[in-house]
């Protein structure tokens, strides 16, 4: 059953990620909310890893939305890329990160999946390191975390959750494309960012 915690942390999350797609500010603000509503419901079902990722995101989604309205000498932030070294770097420290705490997570918690859990703690903040430096690499990184959280959360009976991640696959997907685009097209004036 559905529980009325797992549908308002979605419905406010999809708004948070809907709105970092099209590369708006208001999206981290509503991320501190959701994700606060998400550390409860993943509290509730033994996913300990995601409830770390929940403390780690308010405290990201806080940080990101001042970086992206001064982090560049008081401007807004733009779009940029990352070296294909530092994305091979980030892709080694985060598997190495992966196996380690999810050993940790298999010796000393009765997490379930422990590895899968702790993939999905550990891209994720690798995804949201690079969406907070408004990096358009943040994308493919989402869409390996929602690939890998869609079956997790199925599994675990968060049916809602497993469907907005498919959804949000898509999105990443879609988001990937317009950063790409945005990234390539002179800034607008008096946009809001």
């Amino acid at each position: 059953m559905i529980s009325p915690l797992e549908i308002g942390a979605n419905v406010v999350m999809s708004a948070s990620i809907v709105l970092a797609g099209r590369n708006n500010v208001h999206s981290w603000w509503l991320g501190v909310l959701g994700c606060s509503m998400f550390a409860v419901l993943f509290y509730s079902v033994r996913l300990y890893a995601d409830v770390a990722l929940q403390a780690f995101f308010i405290v990201t989604c806080a940080l990101g939305w001042l970086k992206w309205l001064r982090g560049n000498g008081g401007a807004a932030l733009p779009i940029s890329t990352v070296r294909l070294a530092a994305l091979g770097l980030m892709l080694a420290v985060g598997v190495a990160a992966t196996v380690a705490y999810g050993m940790m997570l298999r010796a000393y918690t009765q997490a379930y999946a422990p590895f899968i859990d702790s993939a999905v703690l550990v891209f994720s903040i690798v995804a949201q390191l690079l969406l907070m430096g408004r990096r358009v690499e943040n994308w493919p990184f989402w869409l390996l975390v929602n690939t890998i959280s869609v079956p997790l959360y199925a599994s675990r009976g968060l049916y809602l959750t497993a469907l907005l991640y498919a959804a949000y696959w898509v999105n990443a997907l879609v988001s990937w494309l317009f950063w790409r685009r945005q990234m390539a097209a002179p800034p607008a004036a008096g946009a809001l960012r």
